[in-house]
């Protein structure tokens, strides 16, 4: 087995010292750091997301796996930066004001970390105008976060600050949390909805245009 193919099966078991193993050993094997990451990372990840598609995965298999990429991502970054590896896109997910749940959102930035962009979490009791700074900063895509029907009402103020700054043609944004829908986010005019975080990736790639 070679040193990719056992980084990819350790981020797809969870298994974070072998990832930590497997990235040095596929570096010093003189493996270049965009085909670690494509080959043995991204792949691994888009793994996962199938698995948990197929019902095979739950929510804390992903968790365990999202973490353990991230133990590999740690130590090929530096390598990507200087290598001039480009991400796929620039997000900013975070959980919107008012609300201090962290799992859901914390999942789906590792997820997106995972496929290949570069996230910015902005955290928990997130206001208006910090998603606005983010895709001042030049996030392409903001995602939300809300697990209470008493804050998914601050998305709509999100998109409405969005648009008085002049941003709203230039970002999209998804929604998502457990009292969020397709017609709720149809409503409040957001691009896109996802129930999970591996929908949450593959609409990602869909509404930024990238594989």
């Amino acid at each position: 087995m070679t040193a990719l193919e056992e980084l990819y099966n350790a981020v797809v078991e969870g298994d974070a010292e072998a990832c930590r193993h497997g990235v040095e050993t596929a570096i010093a094997q003189g493996q270049n750091p965009a085909t670690i990451l494509n080959q043995a990372l991204i792949a691994a990840m888009s793994e996962v997301g199938a698995r948990f598609e197929r019902e095979e995965y739950y929510v804390p298999e992903m968790l365990i796996a999202a973490r353990a990429m991230q133990t590999a991502l740690n130590v090929l970054r530096p390598l990507l930066v200087e290598s001039g590896v480009k991400a796929k896109g620039n997000v900013a997910v975070g959980t919107v004001q008012g609300d201090l749940h962290d799992i859901g959102k914390h999942l789906v930035g590792m997820m997106l970390e995972g496929a290949g962009f570069a996230v910015t979490d902005l955290g928990t009791d997130v206001p208006p105008e910090r998603f606005v700074q983010a895709a001042r900063d030049g996030a392409h895509l903001i995602g939300m976060s809300a697990l209470l029907t008493t804050t998914m009402t601050r998305m709509p103020v999100v998109i409405q600050s969005l648009s008085q700054a002049g941003l709203r043609d230039k970002v999209r944004v998804i929604v998502g949390g457990a009292p969020v829908n397709q017609a709720f986010a149809d409503k409040i005019g957001a691009d896109g909805y996802a129930p999970d975080a591996s929908r949450a990736v593959a609409l990602t790639k869909a509404l930024l245009g990238v594989d």
